[in-house]
């Protein structure tokens, strides 16, 4: 019964031109978005490659330098492009490429590719994941939206219940048929993905299992899907009404809900300004040391300490600059100002997921977007951990360059010049994203709300349609 079902649903979905028009469709739209994806993903990847030697070879031919001078000339970390970001760019279009690394300052992320595009951007992109999030639902609206009403309207029904047909094997096959093709459609997809991904040496380290998992995420994202349109179809009488129905479903789930979302973690746990945050910088770092201005309290208070410290009654009695020292000192306060006031921002970013991941029972489509960016490393979490590499390896590169003040010159003595090759001894920024398994750890919220859609979508086809 299951096999005969789903051989006759499926010859009925080959025989409707529509349907084969929408696979057609879809299949290009993909095919599409994968060449798109993939040449940008080379291409920002050489991008990658280029700024990072052409930067680091600028920093390693300062030639003779005071290294406070050197601070202040700054550089940059670069973030790399992963592998399945060719699948979903998440946030990575909106979330800047470089961090500029100077003294006395923090920087965000510049450079993003939507500041550099027109408006006609608002419109969208061609993508992977917008192919896999909006329309291969849509493509499973039209594949099954009739798939119980037709019998009701064809008075087939009538007739297989006067056969004592089974009703759960009826409805396995008419699951299948819905899914068998959804399911091609999407391994085929990663599959490519997989291969152009696996024969790129020099870009990112490519994983099978985060391609496998998030394979798996899309499949069970379209599962609930396909419960929601047959369990539409098996409770209407009319495939018009049931088609009515699901596109409504797929607007709430796909459009709407995603939106109210981020109104409703927007409004309850806002960010502060622009303005308002370098205010409060600005404020902070007033009540606290300034390594360019010996004159201050901070600074006099930390000269009498370091002069009791070292038993010596002059400046130019301490074995080290101390110009060198206070600044490193004023760096150090004002990477905590730093750290406290992003750190704000990073539990507003937590406290609005939080929210998110309590407004997921509204919409299947927000736990699996969700997973699809923590998995290709493309989400705000990710870009956040970036973040605050580069601002660790500031701080890394302000303490060797003042330490090699401090330790090679004198009180006064501004002129110093560090030679030429000390520039070659700082290490070069590298950033190494979380595992998978450390990703799934900290996702476990969308798995688990993903898994209750899956359960509460199968629970609800099989309860509600025994009475068909």
């Amino acid at each position: 019964m299951i096999l005969m079902t789903f051989l006759k649903e499926t010859r009925e979905l080959l025989r409707d031109g529509r349907v084969r028009l929408a696979f057609f469709i879809v299949i290009l739209l993909l095919g599409v978005a994968v060449w798109i994806s993939a040449r940008q993903y080379e291409n920002v990847n050489e991008q990658y490659e280029a700024a990072k030697t052409a930067e680091r070879t600028i920093w390693d031919s300062q030639g003779e330098k005071n290294p406070h001078s050197a601070a202040h000339y700054g550089t940059y970390a670069f973030k790399p492009k992963y592998p399945l970001s060719l699948v979903d760019q998440g946030v990575d279009k909106y979330a800047g490429t470089s961090i500029f690394l100077e003294a006395h300052k923090r920087n965000e992320a510049q450079f993003s590719a939507a500041a550099d595009q027109t408006g006609l951007a608002r419109f969208g992109d061609l993508t992977p994941d917008f192919i896999l999030l909006f329309i291969i639902p849509l493509l499973i609206i039209l594949l099954g939206y009739n798939s119980f009403t037709k019998e009701r309207e064809m008075g087939t029904l009538t007739l297989l219940k006067s056969q004592g047909i089974s009703t759960w094997k009826w409805i396995l096959g008419k699951w299948m048929a819905l899914f068998i093709p959804i399911l091609v459609i999407t391994a085929i997809l990663f599959l490519v993905a997989g291969l152009l991904l696996s024969g790129l040496k020099d870009f990112g380290i490519f994983n099978w299992n985060a391609l496998f998992v998030m394979f798996a995420v899309y499949v069970g994202y379209y599962v609930v899907f396909i419960n929601i349109v047959l369990l539409i179809s098996a409770n209407t009488k009319k495939s018009g009404v049931s088609l009515v129905v699901s596109l409504c479903v797929w607007i709430i789930a796909c459009l709407a809900a995603p939106k109210a979302a981020s109104n409703v973690a927007e409004a309850k746990h806002p960010y502060p300004t622009r303005q308002e945050f370098a205010a409060n910088v600005l404020k902070d770092k007033k009540e606290g040391l300034d390594g360019h201005n010996p004159w201050s309290k901070e600074a006099k208070r930390l000269q009498e300490t370091v002069l009791a410290e070292y038993g010596v009654d002059s400046l130019h009695q301490l074995p080290f600059n101390f110009d060198g020292y206070r600044m490193q000192k004023g760096e150090e306060h004002e990477a905590e100002v730093y750290f406290k006031h992003y750190n704000y921002l990073k539990e507003q970013f937590v406290q609005q997921s939080a929210v998110y991941r309590g407004l997921a029972a509204i919409s299947p489509y927000l736990p699996a977007r969700f997973l699809s960016m923590a998995i290709a490393q493309t989400d705000y979490a990710t870009h956040w951990e970036f973040a605050d590499a580069a601002e660790e390896y500031r701080i890394a590169t302000q303490k060797f360059l003042n330490d090699n003040f401090a330790e090679n010159s004198e009180y006064g003595n501004w002129g110093y010049r560090a030679d030429a090759d000390f520039w070659k001894n700082l290490p070069a920024f590298d950033y190494d994203p979380p595992e998978l398994g450390s990703i799934l750890s900290r996702n476990t919220s969308n798995l688990g709300i993903l898994g209750l859609w899956l359960l509460g979508s199968f629970s609800l086809l099989l309860f509600t349609t025994k009475t068909i």
